[in-house]
C-alpha cells in the first residue's frame, strides 16, 4: 500500500511504501549557506516525525548545492546534524536550483516502522 501525506496537485511532502519514507525535497530561505541548511534540516526533523521515522532511520540524502564552493559551510551544519553512528548514503552535487536565492536542496528517504 501506498501513503501519501500532505499531497498537492504537483506532489506530496512525504509518500511512504515498503517501510521507506520517501521526502520532497527540501528548501529554504536565509543569506547564508548555513542558515538555509540549518533550516532544511529542521523542516526534514518534523516531516521524518511525521512519518514514523528519525535521523537515525535516513537511508539515503541527496543534496544538490546551487554552487559547490558552499560545501564545506553544508558540512559545518550537517556534521553537527547527523547522529553518530547513523549516517546515511549520501550523494552532493551541483545544480541550478528553482530560484536563485536557493543555496541547497535536500531529498531524504528514510525507514519507518
Amino acid at each position: 500500500m501506498i501513503e501519501r501525506i500532505e499531497s498537492g496537485a504537483r506532489s506530496s511532502k512525504i509518500v511512504k511504501h515498503n517501510g521507506v519514507a520517501y521526502i520532497t525535497g527540501q528548501v529554504a530561505e536565509g543569506d547564508t549557506i548555513q542558515e538555509q541548511v540549518q533550516t532544511c534540516l529542521d523542516k526534514i526533523d518534523a516531516l521524518l516525525i511525521k512519518a514514523g521515522s528519525s535521523r537515525e532511520n535516513m537511508l539515503r540524502v541527496t543534496i544538490w548545492l546551487a554552487d559547490m564552493s558552499d560545501f564545506a559551510g553544508l558540512n559545518e551544519v550537517w556534521n553537527a546534524w547527523v547522529p553518530e553512528g547513523h549516517a546515511p548514503a549520501r550523494a552532493c552535487g551541483e545544480a541550478k536550483l528553482a530560484r536563485t536565492e536557493l543555496k541547497v536542496e535536500f531529498i531524504v528517504d528514510a525507514a519507518y516502522d
